[in-house]
């Protein structure tokens, strides 16, 4: 979870009840789920952050609408299932990453409705640097797995 008061420490609980008796692998706090919100977001931002995870589900088959939130709760053995050693992203990609590598193994992820507040300390790190590092790397993996696809219905 974000330290800038972001992210609403009284919804902690309900995301780590998603892993330890909901049967989530992976439990993301998601804005963008019915009964999650924005408040003092601007519009740029907002339509950054919904077009971003809608280019990650598409491109990636995720079926989840906040891959790029930072409220998380893991199960111990999912971190280890994804390998986090060999995890080289940054910024928001960092989210979608850990997000398409539970993804991939099968691993159940749920999301749990938040009120996302604009930060009360510190200052966004949003850069085009990291809109460009998730572009970029969304777009190879997503072409990674449409290769993938491809191959394996020739066998």
């Amino acid at each position: 979870m974000d330290a800038d008061g972001s992210h609403p420490a009284e919804r902690l609980p309900a995301l780590i009840a998603a892993v330890r008796s909901g049967g989530a692998d992976l439990s993301i706090g998601s804005r963008w789920v019915s009964g999650g919100s924005v408040v003092d977001w601007p519009r740029a931002r907002r339509f950054i952050s919904r077009g971003g995870n809608l280019y990650v589900q598409l491109l990636l088959g995720v079926r989840v609408k906040d891959a790029t939130a930072g409220f998380r709760a893991f199960r111990a053995d999912t971190l280890r299932a994804i390998e986090l050693e060999n995890v080289a992203s940054h910024g928001y990609c960092f989210q979608i990453d850990l997000t398409r590598r539970v993804n991939e193994r099968g691993l159940r992820i749920t999301e749990v409705p938040i009120e996302f507040r604009e930060r009360e300390l510190g200052q966004s790190k949003m850069s085009s640097s990291i809109v460009l590092e998730a572009m970029g790397r969304v777009s190879m993996w997503g072409l990674q797995r449409l290769w993938f696809s491809l191959t394996r219905r020739k066998r």
